[in-house]
């Protein structure tokens, strides 16, 4: 067993890719993970999981089809399963995301910005 605390700043300086979510934990089915964004994300939703965002750093959009939510340092949102949705960052923003072990990022929609599911940092 590892009684060594996980330091958040010290996991995102070992990376600098966007988009690229990187798991430091898990806990019992989910894994927690880093991510640093920047620009639009694509628009899409996760049939089987919830999706925890929670603001480190700087401030983050989410657009839903049928409205948005701003989130800044320190604050959370939990997005339902199955609702589509669609991350944005002007500038670069560092979350935490919480979700279901083995959740693609794009969820069905694919594309270039699908990051590996099994990246430990």
């Amino acid at each position: 067993m590892n009684y060594e605390p996980v330091n958040l700043q010290e996991k995102f300086g070992r990376f600098s890719d966007r988009w690229a979510p990187k798991i430091i934990a898990q806990l019992n089915d989910y894994q927690i993970k880093l991510v640093r964004v920047k620009g639009d994300f694509v628009w899409h939703d996760h049939e089987e999981t919830d999706e925890v965002f929670i603001v480190i750093a700087g401030k983050l959009r989410i657009d839903f089809r049928d409205g948005q939510i701003f989130l800044k340092e320190g604050e959370l949102f939990v997005v339902p399963k199955g609702v589509e949705h669609k991350p944005f960052a002007e500038t670069e923003c560092e979350m935490i995301l919480i979700e279901l072990a083995g959740t693609v990022n794009t969820g069905n929609a694919g594309g270039d910005k699908t990051a590996p599911t099994d990246v430990w940092i």
